[in-house]
């Protein structure tokens, strides 16, 4: 019998990927560990290795192909003593077959991920940053390979309705019954797409009684204009003079990034608060590290720190300073990190990447400045491993560089804050009575209330400013 090979899930939260390539060919010999295919995700390029022997038999998803489904039939290998010739696709159009459920089925997601001891993960690991992730996905394996039954919904033992939290807290408040909402994701899964379209009215289910054949209505057009965000392609391009303008297509970084911030304004209750850091003993301090670097062998200073090499170092001493402020929303719960770990933006071109350096506080200025010029150089090339830019409880946003005096960040979810970092400049203050120059900048810290309220906020802002006017404190 052939042996399936199944579209990897990459990261936790994917639900499709792009075949780039494939690395090996029909009639090659595959052994475990072999790299295959290389994947294309919302933000990076990956290798997949075999974890079965034989030979390929058949690649039923040719390379270049985008949006394949996690856990759809990509290629089969042919079994010991098989004849690789004989090996034949499944009839019902490349997907894998299903295995059919038991009355003792594994269960649901909702009560398998309720069931995991997510107060026992270990914060600042990978596989904790993983385990969240997963409480808004259907598992991989039998359990998942359930169908949808006749209504959308993916059912295990006869009721259970399988669902995202978020889609069940945004039909809970606005008094939708969940199983009457048709769903759209892997498997049946009802997100939180699907029960926005049921509040608009084109998402629910049939009712049990159905109404005479006919033609579906159209959708009644809205009393009051809508937000371009909220029409459609053809209803945006109208607005404009045909020719003048250029179609970008989205990929996928881009699509992810629309959706992941999206929902962080629509689900995350932001408050920000900002203040003024003086910086002339940082700079002096830079100023004498770098000056006592070494050479390299290409006769190059063995380090040049950055400002916001003291930021990311300054914000996660501060986070150990207020560990209360250290911490995520997880729906249920929430959970208070034991390291600092800080995500720091980087741009590049289509987008957007935020690598995370772990358990920052415990890590010297040179060691975090190494840290983020690695990732930033991998994240320009999408080469980076999704736990790399996963998890964090913060994150960092530096637009210094480009003039920008402040602005406010948007938190990227689950994490509980984002420092939006403003450029240094000369400015003139009061001191002792008398005017004086210095070097400051503005930083805005923005806070998800359900976690971070404001005076708790504002005792995490205070302890990084100490840190950042007296700089000393994070060589100790």
């Amino acid at each position: 019998m052939p042996i399936n090979i199944l579209m990897p899930a990459l990261s936790p939260t994917m639900e499709k990927g792009n075949l780039a390539k494939w690395l090996k060919k029909e009639g090659d010999t595959v052994k475990s560990g072999d790299v295959i295919a290389e994947i294309e995700t919302d933000k990076a390029t990956m290798e997949v290795e075999a974890v079965d022997e034989g030979i390929l038999a058949k690649i039923v998803v040719p390379e270049g192909t985008a949006d394949v489904p996690v856990n759809e039939l990509i290629a089969l290998i042919a079994g010991e003593g098989e004849d690789p010739k004989s090996v034949t696709t499944p009839s019902a159009g490349g997907a894998a077959p299903a295995p059919a459920l038991k009355a003792e089925a594994a269960p649901a997601p909702a009560a398998a991920a309720a069931s995991q001891p997510q107060a026992n993960a270990i914060p600042g690991d990978a596989s904790a940053h993983m385990s969240y992730a997963r409480v808004d996905q259907a598992p991989a394996g039998p359990a998942q390979a359930a169908k949808p039954n006749g209504a959308g919904q993916v059912q295990a033992g006869g009721n259970r309705v399988f669902a995202s939290p978020l889609a069940k807290r945004i039909a809970r408040e606005a008094g939708i019954d969940i199983a009457s909402v048709q769903g759209s994701g892997p498997h049946g899964r009802i997100v939180e797409k699907d029960v926005r379209a049921a509040l608009q009215g084109g998402g629910r289910k049939p009712a049990a009684a159905p109404a005479p054949a006919a033609a579906p209505a159209p959708a009644a057009k809205p009393a009051a204009p809508q937000l371009a965000s909220s029409m459609g392609a053809d209803q945006v391009k109208a607005m404009f003079e045909a020719g003048s303008y250029e179609e970008v297509p989205l990929d996928g970084m881009r699509k992810t990034i629309a959706k992941r911030l999206v929902e962080s304004k629509q689900t995350v209750p932001h408050f920000y608060l900002s203040l003024d850091c003086e910086l002339d003993a940082l700079m002096a301090l830079r100023e004498q590290i770098n000056a006592a670097a070494g050479k390299d062998k290409d006769g190059k200073p063995a380090y040049k720190l950055s400002v916001n090499d003291f930021v990311i170092k300054a914000l996660a001493i501060a986070l150990q300073r207020v560990p209360a402020a250290n911490a995520v929303w997880a729906e249920d719960r929430i959970l208070k990190m034991k390291h600092s770990d800080v995500g720091v933006a980087v741009a590049i071109e289509g987008g957007l990447f935020t690598p995370v350096v772990r358990k920052a506080e415990q890590k010297t200025l040179t060691a975090i400045s190494a840290e983020v010029k690695d990732m930033a150089g991998r994240a320009r090339t999408r080469r980076l491993k999704p736990e790399e830019y996963q998890g964090g409880s913060t994150a960092v946003s530096n637009l210094g560089m480009f003039g920008i005096k402040n602005f406010q960040a948007v938190i990227n979810p689950p994490q509980g804050t984002i420092l939006a970092v403003g450029a240094g400049e000369s400015r003139v203050v009061v001191k002792n009575g008398a005017p004086a120059v210095i070097q400051a900048m503005t930083v805005t810290l923005s806070c998800d209330h359900r976690v971070v309220d404001g005076a708790l906020g504002a005792e995490l802002l205070a302890a990084f400013k100490q840190l950042i006017e007296s700089p000393m404190g994070m060589l100790v």
